[in-house]
């Protein structure tokens, strides 16, 4: 394994973590309210909404990165999200109470928000022209992250305790930081994509993918967050509502996100062979009537409902990745993805308060599933206004004249 192999390896690895550390409250609070409530209470609002900061720093955190990333190397921030996140985590399990506990939180969001903007340029230069099989297999790294975060924190907080569940991925994140920094300072993917030429694209179209994509980015950012957030309460409310099941409520939640992981990889390949709306439109028609379905149903239809719901969201993730890889040039690529992230977060962090006021004000989780069905419907009409262009997938063809009269109805 070269240099550059190694580290999309890192890469990959840092998506895992990512993801996994943002979703450890999720479900540790369902252990918190059992193991100390004298300290943290009982109500599952109120702890949930204790990780808000740590969503808000990770969206606030990504804007400056590609900014930073001039400053100090792509490399060096890396180190940084391992080490820092790592060390956050430990924080949080030492906890004397909630807002200690925010505040680790808030840390770990905060280091957090490196890896999206910096990991994502790093691995789309490293991938040259097989960007959509990249993007898949470091999408599945990252809900291998989403799946594994509810099984192994109830698993763990069950038999342990919910300060383990923080402290395990914790050292283990601190000790691959430890073991990316012998790797130095040179960033070989940037290296790898240097001199690779980047067509000409009409600067129409240009504006039009970047306006689709950083509104998709806010509305899929608070999908995504607010349904991996919910899973573990929507697995204990419709399929095991018993606080001995807590083992059981994680397999569950784990069972559906392995699906949306798995898809990421197929919708990968099928990026490199399509152009981005045609993968991207049959996923965002998925979503709304999975979700007012989902808000309805009871008992064991919620797993493969929720489960198609997980496939078409998290495969949609890598088609949003993937758009500004084929519309934004190689010098741009970390500010805007460190843009597109920074909108995308806001979204996601409005997830964390927003479950916990409704779930309390308006009748539980029904009400919450019906406002993404709200949310996903403006999914489908970013789906339908984004670029169909057969030069993506022969980037050549964007230097040829179009037909006469063309221009606007290919776009």
């Amino acid at each position: 394994m070269d240099a550059a192999e190694r580290q999309i390896w890192f890469v990959n690895t840092a998506h895992i973590f990512t993801h996994y550390g943002l979703l450890i409250l999720a479900t540790a609070v369902l252990a918190i309210m059992l193991q100390e409530p004298a300290m943290f209470g009982t109500d599952y609002g109120p702890i949930l909404a204790l990780g808000t900061g740590m969503f808000v720093l990770y969206g606030l955190g990504s804007l400056p990165m590609g900014w930073l990333a001039e400053r100090f190397g792509r490399p060096a921030l890396m180190a940084a999200f391992f080490l820092g996140s790592g060390a956050a985590l430990v924080l949080a399990a030492f906890a004397p109470g909630p807002y200690w506990l925010a505040g680790a939180l808030a840390l770990m969001g905060a280091f957090s928000a490196i890896y999206h903007p910096i990991g994502t340029a790093m691995l789309v230069d490293a991938a040259g022209a097989r960007v959509g099989a990249a993007m898949g297999i470091n999408g599945v790294f990252g809900n291998l992250g989403v799946a594994l975060a509810p099984v192994v924190t109830a698993f763990v907080a069950a038999w342990f305790g919910w300060r383990w569940a923080f402290a395990i991925p914790g050292l283990l994140s601190i000790g691959i930081g430890l073991l990316y920094l012998r790797e130095g300072p040179e960033d070989v993917a940037k290296n790898k994509a240097a001199g690779k030429p980047f067509p000409e694209i009409p600067g129409a179209v240009v504006r039009r993918a970047v306006v689709v994509l950083l509104t998709l980015a806010t509305i899929s950012g608070f999908i995504f967050n607010a349904f991996t957030l919910l899973l573990p309460k929507l697995m204990a409310e419709r399929l095991a509502n018993s606080p001995d099941l807590l083992p059981v409520v994680g397999l569950l939640a784990f069972l559906v996100t392995i699906c949306g992981g798995l898809t990421q990889f197929t919708v990968g390949r099928l990026i490199d062979r399509n152009t981005l709306r045609r993968v991207f439109l049959p996923l965002a028609c998925i979503q709304m009537p999975g979700f007012l379905l989902l808000s309805q149903l009871q008992g064991w239809m919620v797993l493969p409902v929720a489960g198609l719901i997980a496939a078409a969201i998290f495969g949609q993730v890598t088609v949003n990745e993937t758009m500004t890889a084929r519309y934004v040039a190689p010098a741009l690529r970390a500010k805007l993805y460190s843009i597109r992230f920074f909108v995308g977060f806001l979204g996601a962090a409005a997830a964390s308060p927003f479950i916990a006021w409704l779930h309390a004000t308006a009748g539980g989780l029904g009400s919450v599933l019906l406002v993404l069905a709200v949310f996903a419907a403006v999914t489908f009409l970013c789906a339908l206004a984004f670029p169909d262009r057969k030069e993506e997938l022969a980037p050549e063809l964007w230097a040829a004249p179009p037909p006469r009269g063309a221009v606007a109805a290919a776009e």
